[in-house]
């Protein structure tokens, strides 16, 4: 991951290195760097240089030093909404179909281009998860299976290749791990959402493995589609199921006794 600097900007060097690798998403939040020993021997600089270079980039709160436990990138990823923003959208559902229609433009966006700019690792990558995927649907693993739905969503946004797209995907896909906008649970509760959706994700990466970003760009806006609808259905059962329920309840508190 890291390489020799050129020795002409030293710590400057090393400085842009890293950074470069934040950007682009290869290293992300949480991340620990190597020992300040290993670091400085791959980037072929002295340990004063490296340390120049580390405090430049903890300056910038780009990374933080950790007593007794390292140097680690530093949480990247803020909120996309304030937290005031999210308990007004908690409290007001009908914002969720506005979180669909920008998903559905940003991710379709995002496989169009991976479509196109995707690396060969990118492609494994995202293959590699729907067979995880594959396996998970067929043991009933619906933890799993709904942790690699995220998974697959990171890797196409990280196939596309566009830095600014890539963190802001990471920033709205954090909101849909804490189920701010709705439980991914239910949506895998589902009796036939299990099976769509796995074929769904596989729709979308073999578009993307062939190279055909109309295809991509598709299936990924017919994927959001999907689990807005089926989203949508779950939530009218239970509402109508509640009010069978209080319907039962009446009946039985008002039943005439023998």
């Amino acid at each position: 991951m890291f390489q020799p600097v050129d020795h002409q900007k030293t710590a400057d060097a090393a400085v842009e290195q890293i950074e470069n690798l934040i950007l682009k998403g290869v290293l992300q939040s949480g991340d620990r760097l190597p020992s300040e020993r290993d670091l400085a021997d791959q980037m072929k600089v002295s340990r004063p240089v490296l340390r120049d270079a580390l405090k430049t980039l903890e300056e910038r709160d780009l990374i933080e030093a950790r007593r007794g436990g390292g140097t680690f990138v530093c949480d990247l990823i803020g909120p996309i909404f304030s937290e005031a923003v999210v308990q007004l959208i908690a409290r007001h559902p009908s914002a969720i179909s506005d979180y669909f229609e920008f998903r559905r433009g940003i991710e379709g966006q995002a496989a169009s281009q991976a479509a196109v700019r995707a690396a060969p690792s990118d492609i494994a990558r995202l293959l590699e998860i729907v067979e995880q995927m594959q396996a998970a649907h067929e043991v009933g693993d619906l933890h799993t299976e709904s942790r690699l739905d995220v998974a697959f969503h990171h890797a196409v946004g990280e196939a596309a290749h566009n830095v600014v797209m890539l963190h802001t995907l990471r920033s709205c896909y954090r909101l849909l791990e804490n189920g701010v906008f709705y439980n991914r649970g239910r949506l895998y509760d589902h009796p036939t959402a299990r099976t769509e959706l796995l074929q769904q994700h596989r729709a979308i990466a073999e578009a993307i493995r062939e190279g055909d970003p109309v295809s991509a760009k598709r299936y990924s806006e017919e994927h959001i589609d999907y689990v807005r609808a089926t989203l949508a259905e779950a939530e009218q059962l239970d509402q109508r199921e509640q009010l069978a329920g209080m319907r039962r309840s009446k009946l039985t508190k008002h039943a005439p006794r023998s």
